[in-house]
């Protein structure tokens, strides 16, 4: 199947259900007990079950949130920079206060942040796992506070989060 010539108007589908949702994600990881260690020993995700040369977790009791495999990857190394794949995997939190609980899991387990980042909707660290897939923690705003341009559609930006007042969610 060819793709359409870029001077071809692109094709317009109605938009997708709002009930739609992305129910998980699955990994490939070099090492099973290294990922499970961080998945579950850092950030506190429970095994729902197990195959060989696979686990699948999640938060909840729900069959599974992710899934982490060796497949085809045992012992293997991460995708080189400038290639494509997944850039990161976003886990939800329900609220500020688990965020900052997340937050304080990994300092505890010393695993550094590559960047922390005030959205206007939601407020997200970014880090790596063990195998280098890129891990989004964040919390979304209740959506009345989300901002908004003068024409009504939302205002996103990126500032950067202050780690000591999430921190002290803990503490209220």
């Amino acid at each position: 199947m060819s793709s359409p010539a870029a001077t071809e108007a692109p094709l317009r589908l109605p938009v997708i259900d709002a009930g739609v949702r992305i129910g998980h994600v699955h990994l490939k990881v070099a090492d099973l007990q290294r990922a499970l260690d961080f998945y579950c020993g850092v950030l506190g995700f429970q095994v729902t079950t197990t195959r060989p040369g696979a686990a699948f977790i999640s938060a909840g009791g729900y069959h599974h949130h992710l899934g982490l495999n060796t497949w085809e990857s045992l012992g293997g190394s991460p995708p080189a920079p400038g290639t494509t794949g997944l850039f990161h995997t976003a886990i939800l939190y329900p609220s500020r206060k688990l965020l900052a609980d997340a937050l304080k899991r990994l300092i505890v387990a010393k695993i550094p942040l590559d960047g922390a980042s005030d959205h206007g909707v939601s407020e997200a660290l970014y880090l790596r796992d063990p195998d280098d897939n890129g891990v989004e923690l964040y919390w979304d705003r209740p959506k009345d506070q989300w901002p908004s341009k003068s024409d009504g559609s939302l205002q996103m930006f990126t500032h950067p989060l202050d780690l000591h007042d999430l921190l002290a969610e803990l503490d209220k």
